[in-house]
């Protein structure tokens, strides 16, 4: 958690802005750092459509969440409807990252 991360403060970070400096920080090419990223993103989602939890230590955690079955209503038609139930992917942050986030 203590790398030197020279990113910008902007709207936000897209994929392309980390692959970018995956590749500064790590002295790779753009093809190896993107593929890095790309293997990292794919192994959580496979993680979490199997059921597993992703456990980072010092960053968080990644999980999935079933929302149980709602009822709702069509905007367009102010229509009730039933909302079924879903899984929700959910992240909570570790102990360490909301102290170096706080740390201002």
């Amino acid at each position: 958690m203590d790398g030197e991360i020279a990113v910008t403060a902007s709207e936000g970070l897209t994929k392309a802005e980390l692959v970018e400096e995956v590749a500064r920080v790590t002295q790779l090419t753009t093809k190896q750092a993107e593929e890095i990223v790309n293997t990292v993103f794919t192994t959580i989602v496979e993680s979490l459509r199997t059921g597993r939890k992703i456990e980072l230590r010092g960053f968080g955690s990644f999980r999935i969440r079933q929302r149980a079955s709602r009822s709702g209503r069509n905007p367009k038609t102010g229509e009730g409807v039933v909302v079924p139930p879903r899984k929700v992917p959910t992240f909570k942050p570790g102990k360490e990252l909301r102290e170096l986030i706080n740390r201002g």
